[in-house]
């Protein structure tokens, strides 16, 4: 069957996209990107067959779901799993998500082994949080066990030392009773907070020395007032 494009119209609301109309119709018959219309040449008088039709409008749904994708990066970097359940949340069908996957992959615009080092190294620096709970987090976004392994063994010890102190000196002056029973809690929230042991135990160390320090100062300023 031969259809012949009687109107093409600007959308209303994406005015990237072309409504392609045929006679005796008041709905459009399909609408394309403005580079595909190009492309194939979709002006009035144009005729096509219904199977150039359906070739177009798959095309135009592998195009969308790309740009679309490529919109969501705008903001961050993320997964290849995140984007595709972005994109599935937008109703794509399978086909034109996984065109969007591999060509984002190809132009290295996608790239999870690279993602977990740059999360790993931020997350390690701000978030006062271990490498067993980085882990979990890139696991979560669909970072591959291998992936997150090798971007947590470059991390360095001391980054994480140093955000396992400073989690220590924050907790620490909010814990309350006697101080065996603060370090113990406080032992407790640093593995929770995915700290190997060693540096758990360290940075423990580190803030309760700093703090009775601190306490000592502050004994001897008093005594000397008096």
């Amino acid at each position: 069957m031969i259809i012949e494009i009687s109107s093409v119209e600007q959308d209303r609301k994406e005015r990237k996209r072309y409504n392609i109309f045929t006679n005796g119709m008041e709905e459009p018959l399909f609408s394309v990107h403005e580079d595909l219309l190009i492309k194939h040449r979709l002006f009035k008088g144009t005729s096509l067959s219904t199977e150039e039709i359906t070739e177009i409008t798959e095309e135009d749904d592998r195009y969308r779901a790309y740009a679309l994708a490529i919109y969501y990066l705008g903001f961050k970097a993320r997964t290849r799993k995140e984007i595709e359940q972005y994109l599935m949340r937008k109703a794509f069908e399978p086909e034109p998500i996984a065109y969007a996957l591999e060509r984002l992959e190809s132009e290295h615009i996608v790239d999870d082994e690279e993602y977990a080092r740059q999360f790993a190294k931020q997350r390690i620096r701000y978030s006062q949080k271990g490498r067993r709970w980085i882990k979990q987090e890139l696991q979560q976004r669909g970072v591959t066990n291998q992936a997150a392994s090798e971007a947590l063994e470059a991390i360095d010890r001391d980054d994480e030392l140093a955000s396992a102190i400073h989690a220590a000196k924050k907790k620490w002056r909010s814990l309350k009773g006697e101080n065996r029973e603060k370090r113990q809690k406080l032992l407790s929230f640093l593995m929770r907070r995915g700290f190997p042991s060693d540096v758990v135990k360290e940075a423990a160390k580190a803030a309760i020395d700093e703090a009775e320090m601190e306490q000592a100062d502050d004994d001897d300023g008093l005594l000397l007032d008096n």
